[in-house]
């Protein structure tokens, strides 16, 4: 199992060795939306790199938690269980939150 924490952390310091953005918050938030679109490239043309995609795609959202100040693995968590109590209807094809 990964250590979230800890891979926040080999993240940031690898942005620091190699002389990415620590400091740009939009910046990465631009990144990011990039990256999730080349995955979606990816996906749609049935590219080999699909994975290493979405992984590029967790790794900046990774980075911008530490830049944020954010424990993502408590986050996750946190919004696991306030997921998993939600009821959900379908409602002429639409699945909708009928109770939080």
């Amino acid at each position: 199992m990964i250590d979230l924490l800890q891979l926040q952390k080999r993240v940031y310091q690898n942005k620091i060795a190699k002389g990415f953005n620590v400091t740009d918050v939009f910046q990465e938030f631009c990144f990011i939306y990039g990256e999730l679109s080349e995955t979606c490239d990816a996906y749609r043309k049935k590219k080999d790199d699909l994975g290493e995609e979405l992984a590029d795609v967790a790794l900046y959202l990774i980075g911008l938690s530490v830049l944020l100040g954010i424990n993502l693995e408590e986050e996750i968590m946190r919004k696991m269980e306030k997921n998993e109590k939600r009821k959900y209807e379908n409602r002429n094809g639409v699945l909708t939150k009928v109770e939080e």
